[in-house]
């Protein structure tokens, strides 16, 4: 799955603020995601983020 910058993402476990919506926020040889919920911002491999990803929520496909 290619992201692209501005797509939200669900993730299958939720951040421990409740929120499972994330927004990419950078794109790369790594993946910064932000939490809609809380602000937070985590980087992730694109491996580790493909498991975590349950569905496109929104942007293109």
């Amino acid at each position: 799955m290619q992201l692209k910058l501005g797509d939200k993402i669900e993730t299958k476990k939720p951040h421990p603020c409740g929120g499972k919506i994330w927004e990419v926020v950078r794109t790369g040889a790594d993946y910064k995601i932000r939490c809609t919920t809380c602000g937070r911002v985590i980087m992730l491999t694109p491996d580790a983020l493909a498991k975590r990803i349950r569905r496109l929520v929104e942007g293109t496909v």
